[in-house]
């Protein structure tokens, strides 16, 4: 691996970043950088005469590389939103582009592997940590002829271990949060081994590291796969929790694993879940909320944050934010009167303070006076203390202020705002206008001349041409 203790060396990088970028740059974060280029895109980490003459356009390289790599802005500088990718917990296997197969494509001869403990975390008790390990392992065999079978003495394809810090594989720990974990390619001695940081706080939940969610990805390095840049495939190199009793294997994965081994035997072949593309066009949204000048659109298990001073639009998991949320937000709206965010699904709501969950949810959309016969909101949008509530082609509004639903409702969308016939999937205010999404399309509702003045694909809003 590399050594940390090179202080000319830091010194002399720094200089030459701080020449090249033009920005509030310090000498930590020069540190992060050249330790993140080494460790994941092949920077040489002790070539002074290089540095002297033209490492600055490799560092510039190997950044356009990494943000490449994660779909950030490509711009060769490392900006606040590349070092904030860079101090995220992740894999410490090198990355590659697009789900491939490890360069050299080794892959195990045998379908029938074995692995074995060597030792394990104090912080699982001995059949939680046996009990995540064999999850992990099956979310790879089902999909393929693949089959695990664990022995507790002799040699096995893949051993398991928990290490602190340096310990003898060249590829040092570097403790609590940074690199979680790493495993070796198919091969033989080392090769197939997964290492997890002992000093990490290991879980069966959604606190700190969830060992399955770990254990499952290094488990496809230990099987030839490298690194994805498909934000939701579990080979993405950076950690997200996502709810270990109901997880499916991605599409990405599925295919990057059938790519080395073949498909399973079983007559019907698992499919997974694929992840969202803001640029396809035929992309729909199950909600969108404004939070604190910020517009948050939601699809699936994930949400794209659109920040009005920042050109990137952003996409996440919905559980690396709230890990108690569920997924397919039906319908959400901001209320400007208490600086809170209310989130449907089904007959359930939570609201949100910022980014935190407040006590005492989820509760019945019954309290906001709906009819029993509704069981879930389409869409909603709040506007002068007053929140639309859309379901099928009627919308209700309800007074914030009195907390009652106006009499008089439902009324027909249609009837109140010409021009939006078909159902309302999700919607927002932005100044005067109500912004409708239905399908691939947006409408934007003039709320002073009260009618539509634009229409156009919905997910221009993530920038998408």
């Amino acid at each position: 691996m590399f050594c940390l203790k090179r202080l000319p060396f830091l010194l002399l990088l720094h200089v030459q970043i701080s020449k090249a970028f033009p920005v509030s740059f310090k000498e930590k974060d020069t540190k992060i950088v050249q330790d993140y280029l080494e460790k994941f895109y092949q920077l040489p980490s002790n070539q002074y005469q290089s540095i002297r003459k033209n490492s600055i356009n490799m560092i510039v390289e190997k950044l356009k590389e990494m943000q490449r790599f994660f779909g950030l802005n490509v711009t060769g500088k490392p900006d606040a939103e590349t070092l904030e990718m860079m101090k995220q917990p992740r894999c410490g296997v090198p990355d590659s582009g697009d789900f491939m197969i490890t360069p050299g494509n080794p892959k195990w001869e045998q379908t029938n592997l074995t692995y074995r403990f060597i030792n394990y975390t104090p912080q699982l008790s001995v059949t939680e940590v046996e009990t995540a390990i064999g999850n992990a392992f099956k979310i790879w065999s089902d999909p393929s002829p693949l089959t695990f079978t664990r022995i507790s003495q002799g040699e096995a394809d893949i051993n398991i271990a928990f290490f602190p810090r340096d310990h003898g594989d060249n590829s040092p720990f570097d403790g609590p949060n940074g690199i979680l974990a790493h495993a070796f390619q198919p091969g033989q001695g080392i090769g197939g081994d997964a290492h997890f940081d002992a000093e990490e706080t290991w879980t069966s939940t959604s606190e700190n590291y969830n060992l399955f969610l770990v254990a499952a990805h290094e488990f496809g390095h230990s099987l030839g796969l490298s690194h994805s840049s498909d934000p939701g495939a579990l080979m993405y190199p950076n950690y997200a929790f996502r709810e270990p009793s109901t997880y499916s294997l991605p599409q990405d994965d599925i295919n990057g694993i059938q790519a080395i081994y073949g498909p399973s035997s079983n007559p019907i072949q698992p499919t997974g879940p694929s992840t969202p593309r803001s640029c396809d066009p035929s992309l729909t949204f199950d909600a969108i909320t404004t939070l604190r000048g910020e517009i948050f659109f939601f699809k699936d298990k994930y949400f794209w944050r659109r920040h009005p001073q920042l050109r990137r639009v952003e996409m996440n998991f919905i559980s690396l934010f709230w890990p108690s949320l569920p997924t397919g937000i039906q319908a959400a709206y901001e209320d400007f009167d208490r600086d809170l965010v209310f989130l449907f699904k089904g007959n359930q709501y939570w609201a949100l303070s910022g980014y935190d969950i407040q006590q005492g949810y989820p509760r019945d959309i019954s309290n906001y006076g709906f009819p029993s016969s509704v069981q879930a909101i389409d869409a909603a949008v709040f506007y002068k203390s007053k929140t639309y509530f859309f379901v099928n082609d009627q919308f209700w509004r309800y007074d914030n202020q009195r907390q009652f639903m106006e009499p008089g409702y439902p009324q027909s969308i249609s009837g109140i705002f010409p021009g939006i016939e078909s159902k309302v999937d999700a919607v927002f205010q932005q100044e005067h206008f109500f912004l409708f999404f239905s399908g691939p399309i947006y409408y934007a509702f003039d709320l002073s001349a009260q009618r539509v003045t634009k229409i156009a694909r919905g997910n221009k809003w993530l920038n998408c041409r």
